[in-house]
């Protein structure tokens, strides 16, 4: 096989520390280039900071911990403080915050952090008084542990609640009697996610530990029976490659089980049993390509699917007759307009569409047949519609770039009335401003022409003079789009003259499932030219400049950014990169990283390889270019991207011919994939991410 060598700027052959500290404020540590060539299907890669992979190495643990306290230092000496800000953060942060009460049964749960608490704990009400069932700081004090997951009982008598340690994503769940607040029989550990079964002398857990996610394990279902020993667990499902995912589950309102194999985009295999029956499940659907979601009512069973509907369709059977041949088309796919969810009443159908990123309900007769748009009870975008049978009525969540989310109440036997009586079920009260900021959508073409959704907030009367401080955010991947919500703690941002941007790029679910595909695997490089594009916008049209623009983006959308800013560095100012994908070619082999090969493909195969190595940002630094300022940052206990993307990327920047801009690296020790920090870290993350990013643009100075 002919063996072509890269170019030497993609290999980082060579490291000049010496010449860059002279030439950058920023003083980083020293980090020692270790080359290891490695022959990929014909093509020889030299990594020289492979060696900085491994976090349990002390070496490395010594690096990383003086890169972050450079990069402290540098904030700290660097990026004045701006006045006032720190405090709205904490006061943002650092509040009674409530959740909605979740209604299960009769009986009524929440989840409160009070003012000075570090984490959130689960209460119920009985006649009137507050019941405190589980507090996460008893079992540990530090606060570095949080709530994360519950499953109720049908009568809400028992409650599995789930706590993981440091954002870690492995739970350890506790049986508590929802009466007395009493924790029954030893907590189950080492899960993912955990499920009653219908007869609740048994649970669906899905096992996950450490060991499993470093060998990159496949998650098993399990059949536990409670008060056993784990010993005596069945396993029901086991995929057959870690990139692929399991779930069984029973039918609350009839009596099934469903059992599902598949991967992030496609359910290969979706079989029915009677529940509680011994008989093998029987297979009623699988494809490669599409999915389906069942959810069974009496003799009915609903399936939300994009089979052949890039903009999805909701179908049904009965359940004697499951089989895909036998399922009915009941709101077929509609042009131009998504379907995003369904609730299913007595005597209604309500659906959630989207047109243009912003949703509407719909309401329909139990046969599909459309019967009118339902108005929403204030503006806003609907965000979430469901119908909870427990307690026969209808909630609605909306949500709006000015206004924290709120939930809405509705009789179901109001629907076809011309008004409707909408009672407000939830709000929250927040210490932050708006009432000076105004939103809105634009629409703006990408590279190729296609046009694409541009969210833009601002304080009211700016002045298109080309210099505002600008960020824009992006993610672009994994069916996940955009859509108006509450701006939190980017007012701060925005009350001091900066103008927020979000872009609804390819990869999105903004369209439809066509969207999506638009920008991923081979496609993937239509998300980076939509988010170019919507800067290039930005400039063009007199919102700022390429001093005042600033970029961000976490996960998927860490990728977007180190993309982007090593294809186009002339063009942002500034950027932080969160929790990071960005050496490409070898994201597969860590953690649990293989379940988004559908998504990017597999670098194990050579045409997958060839597309990822064009966009790959470890493999294309160029040398003697200066990047933008960067922050990027992960979590040392990540257990979906590992933090070794962040440290090498970090390392090959700042150690590259030509970069005078600083490259900060920030950990956060104690969270995971933007998990499991404190009320006081989170406090402490976004006063410094904050500063960094206002004072490369100009302000607060």
């Amino acid at each position: 096989m002919k063996k072509t060598t890269l170019p030497l700027a993609l290999l980082f052959l060579f490291t000049f520390v010496g010449m860059k500290q002279l030439q950058a404020q920023f003083i980083f540590p020293h980090t020692e280039s270790r080359p290891v060539t490695d022959t990929l299907h014909g093509y020889r890669l030299t990594d020289p900071y492979q060696w900085l992979e491994d976090k349990t190495d002390p070496e490395v643990q010594k690096w990383t911990r003086a890169q972050h306290d450079a990069t402290l230092n540098y904030i700290d000496t660097e990026c004045p403080a701006v006045p006032g800000l720190r405090d709205e953060i904490q006061a943002y942060i650092d509040r009674d915050i409530e959740s909605p009460m979740q209604l299960v049964a009769d009986r009524q749960f929440f989840t409160r952090r009070k003012k000075g608490e570090k984490q959130s704990k689960l209460y119920t009400l009985i006649d009137g008084e507050e019941l405190l069932l589980f507090d996460p700081e008893k079992i540990d004090p530090s606060g570095k542990s949080s709530l994360s997951g519950r499953s109720f009982t049908e009568d809400a008598s028992r409650v599995a609640v789930g706590m993981q340690s440091k954002g870690a994503e492995i739970s350890t769940y506790y049986i508590i009697d929802t009466q007395t607040g009493k924790v029954l029989g030893d907590p189950v550990e080492g899960l993912r996610a955990f499920s009653w079964t219908k007869d609740e002398e048994h649970a669906y857990i899905w096992v996950r530990t450490q060991e499993m996610i470093d060998a990159q394990k496949p998650i098993e279902v399990r059949l536990h029976k409670m008060g056993s020993d784990r010993a005596e667990d069945v396993t029901l499902l086991v995929p057959e490659d870690s990139k692929n995912t399991a779930s069984v589950s029973d039918a609350r309102y009839a009596d099934l089980t469903f059992y599902s194999e598949g991967d992030f985009y496609a359910t290969h295999s979706l079989r029915m049993k009677k529940t509680g029956s011994a008989a093998e499940p029987k297979e009623i659907y699988a494809n490669q390509k599409f999915r389906a979601s069942p959810y069974a009512i009496g003799d009915k069973i609903y399936f939300f699917t994009n089979h052949e509907a890039p903009n999805f369709k909701l179908m049904v059977a009965d359940q004697k007759k499951p089989g895909f041949e036998n399922w009915k088309a009941l709101v077929p796919e509609q042009k131009d307009i998504v379907l995003e969810s369904y609730a299913v009443t007595d005597n209604y159908l309500i659906t959630v569409e989207k047109k243009d990123v912003l949703s509407r309900m719909v309401l329909r007769d139990l046969n599909g047949k459309k019967i009118k748009e339902i108005p929403a009870p204030e503006v806003g975008n609907v965000a979430s519609v469901s119908y909870n049978r427990d307690v026969d009525a209808i909630f609605v969540g909306l949500s709006t770039f000015t206004s924290p989310y709120q939930i809405y109440r509705l009789d179901p036997k109001d629907l076809n009335r011309e008004k409707l009586n909408w009672e407000l079920y939830y709000k929250q009260e927040v210490p932050i401003d708006t009432d000076e900021i105004e939103a809105k959508i634009v629409f703006y073409p990408s590279k190729d022409g296609t046009k694409v959704p541009l969210f833009i907030v601002h304080k009211k009367g700016l002045k298109l003079d080309g210099n505002n401080p600008t960020v824009l955010y992006g993610y672009g991947g994994f069916n996940i789009g955009i859509s108006p919500s509450f701006i939190g703690m980017r007012a701060m941002f925005i009350n001091r003259g900066g103008v927020f941007a979000q872009a609804g790029l390819r990869g999105g679910d903004e369209y439809g499932e066509q969207w999506h595909e638009d920008g991923m695997l081979f496609n993937k490089q239509n998300t980076f030219d939509d988010f170019i594009a919507a800067g290039e916008y930005l400039i063009r049209e007199n919102y700022t400049n390429t001093e005042k623009l600033g970029i961000e983006g976490g996960s998927n959308g860490g990728l977007l950014v180190g993309a982007v800013v090593t294809q186009r560095p002339d063009l942002f100012k500034a950027a932080i990169c969160g929790v990071p994908l960005l050496d490409m070619i070898r994201f597969h082999k860590f953690l649990i990283a293989r379940y988004w090969i559908p998504e990017y493909g597999d670098p194990d195969k050579k045409e997958d390889f060839q597309n990822i190595l064009r966009y790959s940002p470890y493999h294309n630094i160029r040398m003697g270019i200066d990047h933008p300022t960067m922050m990027v940052t992960a979590g040392e206990n990540d257990s979906r991207v590992d933090p070794l993307h962040a440290k090498k990327f970090a390392a090959a920047l700042q150690n590259n011919l030509g970069q005078k801009n600083p490259i900060l690296l920030y950990i956060n020790y104690d969270s995971g994939h933007g998990s499991g920090q404190s009320t006081d870290q989170l406090i402490d993350y976004y006063a410094h991410r904050y500063r960094f990013m206002m004072h490369q643009l100009g302000m607060g100075e």
